[in-house]
């Protein structure tokens, strides 16, 4: 008991002591205040410094070994491609895209984009400045309302009124996303007038510029026959160009106001409640921030494959519908209709599994961003109502419900910011999801342009790669000659390890072979569409080519545009061709009976389901004629046509001057040409003169051969009979 009394005793010194040393330090803090603080923001800025140095430097190896993978020029297997998809990241990579597309879209300093964002961000600072004013307003009317002072809190009411006016034009201005916010003056919207515009126009100029790098130089040919990389262009030029126009415009706002809010509102916050309360506050939150960035999904990377699915079953459907006569006559309906469930379930299962994410992380930030944040806010803004601030001298209930009323306001539109803030980084890794689509058409563009493809190819063109990988030699010339020229079909096969033939001016050229032997990779050659993987080609400018397949293109418009496609109107006239000289060229292929129908050459149809097979194909040689090229390949172009007709298109085109190269099987053409080249799907041909008496004779003679020969066991077994 004496012991116990005696550390009793003893006690109340010790607390006496501890009493005195923190009174010691608050005095040694408060005389040194302005130091601390000024190495606590120092620290905190040397830190921010070094966490995006070193978030930089993370990055580096892999962008090193991202450029040590360029590959040569030529066609590869794709392996890159096949061994799974780029995950979409922050990272170093994302933000070298972004820059890349926002040259596009903001081309300079007199543009008329970077003008609106100007006027955007004007608008931003100024509702900030508004909100700063009504959170002090705020404070003053209820401070008139608990003193009892009527005429104040009136006068206060009026002022409210006026400064609505403002307010609103501004609100509609801008654009920010609030989902937490308490504010009247900060209202939800997502869709305002300066975000709508910087949206389209940006989306203007990325599509315009997608336009132009897609339809040049045959990219979109090459995109599709040969490169597996970008399989739905349609949609990422339809689709995603749009979203990320939508995501770039509405990030903006979503980040720079907040950044705004959260310097001008916790600096007045610093000087009402001490910037160390909002610097424990502040460190708090940080850590509670991430701790959400950690748990948090990669919603960028789900978004991108979202939407590779939704393209892909697009893609589906439009293939069912582009093919839908050979289905039907395949009776394929069943199948087709199983791959398409597949699609829309996997497409579907993928978006269950995004929604589940999102719940499960939407309950995370619900509880951190409205309740923990919100507990710690009010402890800060009860500090000068506990706490003598330095600086801060308040004087009865009045002023001390002022004061709280103002720095929750205050403090409730910077948590509020930071919360956006905090919601914007679900909106960088989307961006990031529909940059990395759009950059990769870019890029792909690019390498296609530049002679690099990837491709999947077939097991047996590994022992092609060295052809695969050359490239031969393009000579532009008044004729066509190929020398020691291979030709490859699009899986990589070569067809032929090397064609050599020529076709001079008036030398028309017949080809003949079994489907699969190179005709069609030997008119891409010829066409520009297709690279030379060896040899020489000499062949004229691509305008003096030209191809009709036995299925020609008609194009949207006019009856005029179907006959003079590519041309339009302006290029007709500048040729000095007139209607009547386009109703000549009809009468020649005898179809001059299409132009009497409503409104004539300006009639709009759907040609492709108005004209008959026959039909297609004499305008298309209407076409030829009217084009004058020096070189034309027909390609089974006659197949719907009577004989009468097949001799006048003849006939017509040798009279112009154009030298024929025809692909077909039919007796009847062997006459109009001078050379035959003869393919025998074996790698081998044969380049000839070609005698059309003498080959008919001949092959009259072939069938009537092969017509004993299949008697012959009719007669063996006759023979049996008669013997037994």
């Amino acid at each position: 008991m004496a012991v116990q009394s005696k550390i009793l005793l003893s006690a109340p010194p010790t607390e006496k002591s501890v009493k005195e040393l923190i009174s010691v330090l608050t005095d040694l803090y408060l005389k040194n205040r302005t130091k601390i603080s000024r190495a606590v923001y120092l620290s905190l800025f040397l830190a921010l410094i070094g966490r995006i140095y070193h978030a930089i430097s993370e990055q580096k190896a892999a962008s090193i070994h991202q450029a040590a993978l360029q590959q040569r020029p030529g066609t590869t297997s794709g392996d890159a491609a096949a061994t799974g998809r780029k995950r979409v990241e922050i990272n170093r990579e994302f933000f070298r895209n972004l820059l890349r597309l926002l040259k596009i879209v903001i081309p300079g300093w007199r543009s008329k984009e970077l003008r609106l964002l100007i006027s955007h961000s004007v608008f931003l600072v100024v509702r900030t400045l508004i909100s700063l004013y009504v959170a002090e307003l705020d404070g003053k009317l209820v401070s008139s309302l608990v003193r009892g002072k009527g005429k104040e809190f009136f006068k206060g009411i009026v002022w409210w009124m006026v400064v609505a006016i403002p307010a609103t034009f501004t609100n509609s201005m801008v654009s920010i996303t609030t989902q937490y916010s308490t504010d009247p003056w900060l209202t939800e919207r997502k869709l305002s007038y300066h975000q709508c515009k910087l949206a389209l126009q940006y989306r203007s100029r990325l599509t315009i510029y997608l336009h132009t790098r897609y339809l040049q130089n045959m990219t979109f040919y090459s995109l599709s026959a040969l490169d597996d990389r970008i399989k739905n262009a349609d949609q990422l030029i339809a689709v995603d160009v749009s979203r990320f126009s939508n995501s770039l415009a509405e990030l903006y706002s979503n980040l720079a106001k907040p950044i705004l809010d959260m310097i001008i509102y916790n600096y007045s916050l610093s000087r009402s409640v001490g910037g160390e309360g909002l610097f424990m506050m502040s460190l708090l939150v940080q850590v509670s921030a991430n701790v959400m960035r950690a748990l948090t999904p990669p919603f960028g990377k789900y978004v991108a494959e979202e939407a590779r699915l939704e393209g892909e079953f697009r893609f589906q459907h439009s293939r069912l519908i582009d093919n839908s006569e050979e289905i039907a006559l395949y009776h394929g309906h069943e199948t087709e209709k199983d791959t398409l469930d597949k699609g829309y379930f996997t497409l579907i299962k993928h978006v269950n599994r995004i929604l589940r994410r999102r719940l499960y992380h939407g309950v995370m930030e619900d509880f951190v961003i409205k309740y923990f944040w919100g507990a710690l806010g009010l402890m800060l803004c009860s500090v000068p109502v506990f706490f003598k601030v330095p600086g801060q001298t308040l004087h009865g209930m009045g002023d001390r419900t002022e004061s709280f009323v103002t720095n929750r306001r205050m403090l409730l539109s910077s948590s509020d910011a930071f919360g956006r803030l905090m919601f914007s980084y679900k909106e960088i890794t989307e961006l990031a999801g529909y940059t990395s689509r759009v950059s990769g058409l870019l890029s792909v563009m690019d390498s296609i342009q530049a002679g690099q493809f990837e491709k999947s190819l077939v097991s047996s063109a590994s022992e092609n790669a060295a052809i695969l990988n050359g490239r031969g030699e393009i000579i532009e010339s008044g004729e066509i000659e190929f020398t020691d020229v291979p030709i490859v079909s699009p899986n990589g096969d070569v067809l032929v390890q090397k064609l050599s033939f020529s076709v001079s001016p008036g030398r028309h050229l017949l080809i003949v072979g079994p489907n699969g032997c190179g005709k069609s990779s030997l008119f891409r050659i010829l066409g520009g569409l297709w690279p030379v993987y060896g040899g020489k080609v000499r062949k004229p400018p691509y305008g003096d080519i030209f191809y009709i397949p036995q299925r020609p293109y008609l194009s949207r418009g006019t009856l005029r545009q179907q006959i003079i496609y590519p041309d339009g109107i302006r290029e007709m006239r500048n040729k000095k061709v007139s209607d009547e000289d386009l109703l000549r060229i009809l009468s020649t292929v005898d179809i001059q009976g299409i132009v009497d129908r409503p409104h004539g050459w300006d009639a709009e149809e759907e040609w492709r389901d108005v004209l008959s097979g026959g039909l297609q194909q004499r305008v298309a040689m209407a076409r030829l004629f009217y084009h004058r090229p020096k070189y034309a390949i027909l390609d089974e172009c006659t197949s719907s046509v009577t004989l009468e007709v097949e001799k006048a298109m003849y006939d017509q085109a040798k009279e112009l001057g154009i030298t024929l190269m025809t692909v077909s099987h039919r007796r009847s053409l062997w006459r109009y040409h001078d050379d035959i080249l003869q393919f025998d799907g074996q790698g081998n041909y044969i380049f000839t003169e070609l005698d059309a008496e003498k080959r008919l004779q001949l092959e009259d003679e072939k069938e009537e051969l092969e017509l004993q020969l299949r008697a012959v066991p009719d007669i063996e077994r006759r023979l049996q009979e008669l013997t037994t």
